[in-house]
């Protein structure tokens, strides 16, 4: 691949990566607002 290849395949993946960690803050903020953050719920001792 040439430089400019992968420079443009770089920038498409800091894209991507942004988007995921804004999803995932939405996602947390949503459940926060619902009351859905019992992850205890998911440990059975």
């Amino acid at each position: 691949m040439s430089e400019k290849e992968k420079s443009k395949l770089s920038l498409w993946l800091i894209i991507g990566v942004v988007v995921l960690i804004v999803l995932l803050f939405i996602w947390l903020t949503v459940a926060d607002l619902f009351g859905d953050t019992d992850v205890a719920a998911f440990i059975s001792l």
